[in-house]
């Protein structure tokens, strides 16, 4: 059907074109010049008869004579429109073969009035006047019949034969001296007349017919055009209605004022309503039900009012009161007085996507307790377990300070040293946490970075001796003197890749080398850490930075190590801007480089925290009746025993008072019966806990002491904790004795009192 359409529209766009084309200037010459070809030997009739009559009228001759003149402006004439069609057919212009035929009409009219005028002069008795004046006439008609297909050749022709009859009454005036042709000028007038109003009525017939014939095929071509296109909307109208039937989503038709006009077998399928049930109906009154959304029915009344497309959420009810959710997708047809002409309602139940998004988000919700829940056993665990190993290290530490024979200093210091391990190992563990929780915050301040990459590799010196091996580090000459980052975790990392260097290598040398690169941001900071060890196969090479990994089985075995090291170490480097690569050759050796984007600083020295006080006087210089200055009293808060033992055995060998509370009300009591310089708050403790208790001491009217948390717990949120009760320093356990003497030594000079100093006896930290 669509194929018939289409050649119909065809067939009439080409019959238009056709007969546009057939009326073109070209066209019309064309036409003409084929009329005046084809029509020849018709003419030649009327050439022959008059010929024969003048022969008859006159003499022979004459009419002979006058056959010739005719043929020959009619062989001029033809000939030439031969031509002018084959120059047509090859593109020639039309104008200058247009211009040339109009001359060659003129010649042939020019040939006629000769035979005219020849049958004029050579009649003797005045017979052959009005047949001359009636040939003549005949003629002009016959011109006047192709005016419509060439005005100009007409026009040529007409001014030929016009001018005739005053050449014959000019050749009677001057020749035979007649003065009287006034009949036949009264007769030409009246031929002349005749012929235009015959010209004009053949120009008017011709007009019209053209102008009909243009309009029949105009309306033919629209007819068709619209045919098709009518015949393409029914077969559209049949697709779409094929498409609505048939859908799986619902389809729902409804007039301006909600009635229901149509429905879809899916519609009538999820609802368990029918057309025939629901014709002319309101949807509300049979899919609405207790928990549809009175909003989101406002919603589409609006939308719906406004005549725009809206889409939403809405609950309905099936036939048998089954719940569904609903996805609607509304779109009302507005006509061109924009007023609403129907409603079509698309809906897909989303029952299941519903179902499936409460459950996500009850398995986030789960997700985020259970993250939760470990970050609370990893702070409860990090409690519990550096809680004992807080007393395992204090009490390694101070056998080792004790005077013991070889065999007991050695099992001692095994002790320590597998506590140390021990510790290192939950560090990474909690550091690994950390990063994953994204709770771990880089800390930018101002440093030295040759000397804090110097510091490292100077605490791997004493190990890489005793192994035989060279440590060395080679700093770039492009090493800023100062930068901005967060110094510590780019310890930590070094410590890392350092660390593993030293462990890894049995013989050989460990290079680090460090440059640097400006950017417009700052500097890219890259440190290279090369090794002649064990090495690390290209199989295992991609896994080094994977949590728990280590390069073989018999690594771990061998060496030791969590396998957390690295995995740490590339987070940090991350968390920094940058990254850490590894290349490696199996029993060759390794190269980790890791880089990091630091921050412009001043060119100053690095900060470094420090605590002013006032000069010490001279002792010689002393007044006897000035006292000296006294020793600081110490306050220890903590509810585990151990660590009261661990910390008095401690801080009992330097002079120090020192006080004892087994929880934070009898800390916050001891406070103000004693006001010590330092209390050292453990967190967790029963009764009132460290944070209660600071915020208690600070809110006494006394003079305030120096509050450092002393406690297992070691995440930065707990460090926060501990600023905002007011306490002034943090130390995670286990505690050192040096860190101890540091933190009291500050106070001391803060205070200008006795620094404290050891006892006469006591051991230091190195044995003496």
């Amino acid at each position: 059907m669509a194929d018939g359409s289409s050649e119909e529209t065809q067939r009439a766009t080409e019959n238009l074109a056709a007969f546009e084309a057939r009326h073109t200037p070209r066209g019309l010459l064309i036409r003409y010049a084929r009329g005046r070809i084809s029509n020849f030997g018709t003419r030649q009739i009327l050439t022959a008869a008059g010929a024969i009559s003048l022969g008859i009228l006159n003499a022979p001759w004459v009419g002979a004579l006058s056959v010739v003149f005719a043929l020959i402006g009619e062989a001029v004439d033809c000939l030439y429109l031969r031509h002018l069609l084959q120059k047509l057919q090859k593109g020639a212009a039309d104008a200058p073969l247009r211009r040339n035929s109009s001359i060659t009409a003129a010649l042939q009219a020019l040939s006629i009035s000769c035979c005219v005028i020849l049958a004029w002069v050579t009649d003797d008795d005045g017979s052959t006047t009005f047949f001359a004046l009636a040939y003549l006439t005949a003629a002009a008609m016959n011109a006047g019949l192709v005016i419509a297909f060439h005005r100009q050749a007409t026009v040529a022709r007409l001014a030929v034969y016009g001018l005739t009859p005053f050449v014959l009454f000019g050749y009677d005036l001057v020749v035979e001296q007649t003065y009287y042709f006034g009949h036949d000028l009264f007769g030409v007038g009246i031929m002349g007349y005749v012929t235009y109003v015959l010209i004009k009525f053949f120009s008017d017939v011709h007009k019209k017919q053209k102008d009909t014939t243009r309009a029949l095929l105009e309306r033919q071509t629209a007819l068709a055009k619209n045919a098709t296109e009518l015949r393409a909307q029914q077969l559209e109208t049949r697709k779409l209605a094929l498409v609505a039937q048939h859908a799986n989503d619902s389809i729902l038709i409804t007039s301006p004022d909600w009635r229901v006009v149509w429905v879809n077998k899916a519609f009538s399928q999820q609802t368990g309503y029918s057309l025939s049930t629901i014709s002319g109906r309101k949807p509300s009154e049979f899919l609405h039900g207790p928990r549809t959304n009175p909003d989101a029915v406002a919603r589409i009344d609006l939308a719906t009012r406004e005549g725009r497309a809206h889409r939403d959420e809405i609950i309905n009810y099936t036939a048998t009161g089954r719940e569904m959710w609903v996805e609607v997708n509304l779109v009302p047809i507005v006509n061109a007085d924009n007023k609403v002409e129907m409603i079509i309602s698309i809906e897909r139940e989303i029952t299941a996507a519903k179902t499936y998004a409460r459950e996500l988000a009850k398995a986030k919700q789960a997700a985020e307790l259970a993250a939760q829940a470990k970050s609370d056993f990893l702070a409860t665990m990090s409690h519990e377990i550096r809680t004992p190993m807080n007393g395992v290290i204090g009490m390694a530490e101070l056998l080792c300070e004790a005077e013991l024979d070889s065999q007991s200093q050695l099992y001692a210091e095994t002790i320590r040293s597998s506590a140390e391990a021990l510790l290192s190992i939950l560090n990474d563990i909690l550091d690994l946490s950390k990063l994953e929780a994204g709770k771990l915050d880089i800390v930018p301040i101002r440093f030295d970075p040759a000397t804090a990459i110097a510091d490292v590799v100077r605490l791997f010196q004493t190990e890489a001796m005793s192994k035989g091996l060279e440590l060395r580090f080679e700093k770039g000459n492009d090493l800023p003197k100062m930068v901005m980052g967060d110094a510590g975790r780019l310890r930590q990392i070094l410590l890392n890749l350092i660390g593993n260097a030293v462990k890894f290598t049995s013989k050989g040398d460990i290079r680090v080398q460090a440059e640097c690169e400006e950017t417009d941001r700052g500097y890219v900071l890259t440190i290279a850490v090369a090794d002649s060890g064990i090495g690390i196969d290209a199989k295992m090479l991609e896994h080094v930075f994977d949590r728990f990994t280590q390069a073989e089985t018999t690594t771990t075995r061998r060496f030791g190590g969590s396998g957390l090291g690295l995995t740490i170490s590339k987070k940090l480097a991350k968390l920094m801007g940058g990254d850490i690569f590894a290349t490696s050759i199996p029993e060759e050796g390794s190269i980790f480089t890791v880089s990091v984007h630091l921050g412009y600083a001043a060119d100053a020295d690095p900060e470094t925290p420090t605590t002013s006080r006032e000069s010490a006087p001279d002792v010689t210089t002393i007044n006897e009746d000035i006292a000296p200055p006294r020793e600081l009293r110490v306050l220890v808060a903590d509810d585990n025993a151990i660590n009261r033992m661990l910390l008095e055995k401690v801080l009992g060998s330097v002079h120090l008072t020192t006080l004892f509370a087994e929880d934070g009300q009898e800390a916050l009591d001891m406070t103000l019966a004693h006001t010590p310089d330092v209390v050292f708050m453990d967190m967790s403790m029963p009764r009132m806990d460290g944070l209660e208790a600071t915020r208690a001491i600070r809110l006494q009217h006394i003079e305030q002491p120096v509050i450092i948390a002393l406690t297992a717990n070691a995440f930065d949120t707990d460090r926060e904790k501990c600023s905002e009760a007011g306490m002034d320093g943090f130390l995670s356990k286990p505690v050192r004795r040096p860190q101890l003497l540091e933190q009291l030594s500050a106070v001391a000079r803060a205070r200008n009192l006795a620094e404290p100093t050891l006892l006469a006896g006591a051991v230091t930290e190195d044995g003496t």
